[in-house]
């Protein structure tokens, strides 16, 4: 059986995270640490954590260098055979999430696993906005801009203890630039979960035309660094990748 690290990383959250908060804390997977890291909020986000503090492992509210500095904070933290991130404005599709990723770790060789997800209007989680359907891995994936997504990832401790955590010369990719570490370069064993495991809010950091630019020439610069073969075509690849997401429904959604 082995035990789950979640870590949420927030800031100014009070109107999401209290979701968040219960989705963990509903889970009937037993063996769950939850790490709170907030960004020293300035609203009511950490009265509500401190309502579910006997729930929580650590809790931290400090200054950070951004979203992935708080990240590396809480695996720092975190002591789990396995560690996954929800973030503060989503939530797990159903209370048996957590079981599905034990199951998915208990098969022989498995180093990660990833799902689906769905994003949702952030006033009314029931309606889905768009569908990101994910992939077994292979190699030649992350050159057309595909990466499994991040709020399904989960890895074992070792995976990042050895390849090392998020990168913080990326602002707003460092999640693209891990994963293509851990799969594409150091070819760890994932196995792909074709079920919906998160339901995310739209918006977040990634929002607006000049945010998204910005994180696709990162993603680009990730490939480089990695000597991937891709060339400036890949940041209109990526962005392109992504449409059908609009399009594509859930069977139970349509």
């Amino acid at each position: 059986m082995v035990k789950i690290s979640i870590i949420t990383v927030c800031y100014n959250s009070e109107v999401t995270i209290e979701n968040t908060l219960r989705s963990v804390a509903t889970q009937t997977y037993p063996y769950i640490e939850h790490i709170i890291i907030d960004a020293q909020s300035s609203d009511g986000t950490m009265d509500i954590v401190n309502h579910y503090r006997a729930r929580l492992t650590h809790v931290v509210s400090e200054p950070d260098r951004g979203m992935y500095d708080a990240m590396n904070k809480g695996l720092n933290l975190a002591t789990g055979d396995v560690i996954g991130f929800l973030n503060s404005d989503d939530v797990f599709a159903d209370n048996t999430v957590l079981e599905q990723v034990a199951e998915a770790f208990s098969k022989k060789g498995v180093d990660a696993c990833y799902a689906d997800l769905v994003y949702v209007d952030k006033e009314n989680m029931t309606k889905v906005t768009r569908y990101w359907k994910s992939r077994p891995y292979e190699d030649g994936l992350f050159e057309k801009g595909w990466m499994p997504a991040h709020p399904t990832f989960y890895a074992r401790r070792w995976v990042y203890e050895k390849y090392g955590k998020y990168d913080l010369a990326y602002r707003r990719q460092s999640d693209f630039e891990l994963t293509l570490r851990f799969l594409a370069v150091h070819k760890i064993n994932t196995i792909y979960i074709p079920k919906v495991l998160v339901r995310m809010r739209s918006g977040g950091a990634s929002r607006g035309v000049w945010h998204i630019l910005e994180g696709n020439i990162e993603a680009y610069r990730a490939c480089r660094k990695h000597s991937l073969n891709v060339t400036p075509l890949f940041i209109a690849k990526k962005i392109i990748s992504r449409v059908p997401q609009f399009f594509r429904r859930q069977h139970s959604e349509a």
